[in-house]
């Protein structure tokens, strides 16, 4: 077997990853509207208990949710810094293509009026 050395970037993957899933995304919009249970969480999903647990233990792991106990009763809330992660990773995308269009654009006017 293969083994990596972990990355720098390996948390971002795990958090895009994680947000690959359509239900995922819409757990992570649901907890953005403040902390739930476990079952509050699954009510709206036409999945099983375990499988939204499953994607409860997705989230987890690529740092996007906390969970704790209260109680016999699992509450989960939003963890904001994997995702604060990926919107600097985003920014500096966005920041990289701006600039390598805003150049494309100056050529092709130079071009056009040249």
């Amino acid at each position: 077997m293969v083994k990596y050395r972990q990355r720098p970037t390996q948390s971002l993957d795990l958090v895009f990853s994680a947000l690959a899933d359509p239900t995922r995304r819409a757990i992570v919009a649901r907890l953005a509207a403040g902390e739930a249970s476990v079952s509050e969480i699954a009510a709206p999903f036409p999945v099983s208990l375990p499988a939204v647990t499953k994607h409860l233990a997705v989230l987890r792991g690529a740092g996007l949710i906390d969970d704790r106990k209260v109680g016999r009763v699992r509450r989960c809330r939003l963890a904001t810094g994997s995702m604060q992660e990926a919107e600097r990773w985003l920014t500096a995308q966005r920041t990289f293509w701006d600039e390598r269009l805003a150049g494309l654009e100056a050529h092709l006017e130079a071009e056009r009026d040249g």
